[in-house]
């Protein structure tokens, strides 16, 4: 089990805009999806991507098995592997909600997402994914692939108002590391 630090907001790795996955199915990507979901795991997050922990790819993971004390109400996530991922809206409706993420621990804000979205990528075998998602699923998957465009969830928020702190906003809710 390898936990791996997560950068935080600040660092200037987190801005940059990831590089596409080349090679699939080798033990060196497995070795970092297998880093990366231990690292989830241990943060209690919904998703990781890999820019995250300081490696330009674009790779994400997501997904939750049970319920996370930190998203009581939110529905499951199947556990997901997606590789150099493109996500084209389905309807031009958003839906806006609070996020937080595991590299700016301790806060949430409110971000509108799109509510339909359609994701395209490959899984760590290089084989096709093709979902259409709607709600925290699709919330979770713009989430993730903001992180290998540069983009830290609070460069989306439109009303500061709804921003501040984890411990604030939601007293008594599991604010150890946010995502």
């Amino acid at each position: 089990m390898t936990i791996r630090e997560i950068l935080k907001m600040g660092d200037a790795r987190l801005l940059r805009v990831a590089q596409p996955v080349t090679e699939f199915d080798t033990d060196e990507l497995h070795r970092l999806i297998s880093d990366m979901f231990d690292t989830l795991q241990a943060a209690n997050g919904a998703g990781l991507a890999a820019p995250q922990i300081g490696v330009d790819v674009q790779l994400v993971i997501f997904g939750t098995n049970q319920i996370n004390p930190r998203y009581p109400d939110a529905p499951l996530v199947p556990r997901t592997v997606l590789l150099n991922p493109l996500i084209t809206p389905l309807r031009p409706d958003e839906e806006n909600d609070w996020e937080g993420c595991l590299s700016v621990p301790g806060l949430r804000g409110v971000v509108p997402r799109f509510s339909h979205i359609r994701y395209t990528g490959f899984d760590q075998y290089g084989d096709a994914i093709d979902c259409t998602v709607e709600g925290f699923h699709a919330r979770v998957v713009q989430h993730e692939y903001d992180h290998l465009i540069g983009k830290l969830y609070p460069m989306r928020i439109r009303d500061f108002t709804q921003f501040g702190y984890t411990e604030v906003l939601f007293p008594g809710l599991d604010a150890s590391a946010d995502d």
